[in-house]
């Protein structure tokens, strides 16, 4: 049943991502050839946002199609980990983008370029609604969590604040003529972009080197299992990731030599479940303390295969 459910919430959710990717891509040209035509660099960074947007919102898709690849004997976590690996090449363009635009605000501070504040006002105007538009698509998703959703969304969100900023320098170079708040504004944009692709950056390769999810604390988790299954004795060598934002564990307990064996290993999984969403866990069970060398990953190990070499 959950099953089914899920399915049509992808399908809803790949509507409203190819929806607003369209909407993107489509002002992302016009705001391009408004930046040209009316000299305005504002609305090329606002573009050059846009582009990212875009991408994000690609990449957003990318993911939903990719959680539906089925895991296979090579890749055995399916090819969830692609959208992580998308955020941080997404973060990467970002970075890339902003250097440019403020490399070519500088340009314009010492040589000042004619701006034509009305045809630049109703560009602006016109992105502000687009962006609007696709903010509204993605924040009516069920996918609030998926990381890819959220930093299209958060995407969007600096766009309308760059829009909004256009439409400012627009109205002050109607008014006053006053040409280099454009590209002061283009390098506020910039700084707002900067923002968004660091906090993208810092969380793609937190995941990527296997970090354990910000929102767990492995030190309470062995506590509260000792704690709360009488049989067990002590937790250790846990292993705690993220593939495709969803969390893996593998840990090893001692316990006292339960009477039914595969009840104990239920209770540790359903409490593993229920109070930290880990669907996956590999457990396994002890009756006497494990000896450091025979445990995996400790400095026994370690200086064992030194001596190969």
């Amino acid at each position: 049943m959950a099953h089914a459910h899920t399915h049509s919430e992808t399908n809803s959710n790949r509507n409203r991502l190819l929806a607003a990717f369209l909407v993107t891509a489509v002002f992302m040209v016009a705001e391009v050839a408004g930046g040209l035509l009316s000299g305005s660099l504002a609305l090329l960074a606002d573009a050059g946002h846009m582009l990212t947007d875009a991408a994000a919102l690609l990449m957003a898709l990318l993911a939903v199609q990719l959680a539906r690849c089925k895991p296979n004997a090579r890749h055995t976590f399916g090819l969830l980990r692609l959208t992580t690996l998308a955020a941080f090449v997404n973060a990467i363009a970002l970075l890339v983008i902003t250097v440019l635009i403020v490399w070519e605000a500088i340009q314009r501070f010492i040589h000042p370029h004619p701006v034509e504040g009305g045809f630049m006002l109703g560009i602006a105007v016109a992105g502000l609604l687009a962006n609007l538009l696709s903010f509204w698509l993605l924040h009516r998703g069920s996918e609030e969590k998926n990381l890819n959703v959220r930093a299209a969304a958060l995407h969007v969100l600096g766009d309308l604040l760059g829009s909004v900023g256009a439409i400012a320098a627009a109205l002050i170079i109607m008014f006053t003529g006053w040409t280099p708040v454009d590209p002061i504004l283009s390098i506020l944009v910039s700084l707002l972009v900067v923002r968004s692709a660091w906090a993208l950056m810092k969380e793609s390769v937190h995941e990527l080197l296997e970090g354990a999810p910000g929102s767990m604390d492995v030190e309470k988790l062995k506590k509260m299992l000792t704690r709360n299954i009488p049989e067990v004795r002590n937790v250790h060598h846990i292993h705690l990731w993220l593939v495709g934002e969803k969390p893996v564990m593998t840990l090893h307990v001692q316990v006292i030599p339960p009477y039914d064996h595969d009840a104990l290993l239920h209770r540790i999984h359903d409490y593993l479940h229920e109070n930290y969403q880990i669907e996956h866990a590999t457990v396994q069970m002890e009756y006497q303390q494990c000896e450091a060398n025979l445990c995996g990953l400790t400095t026994g190990t370690l200086t064992h295969s030194h001596h190969h070499h």
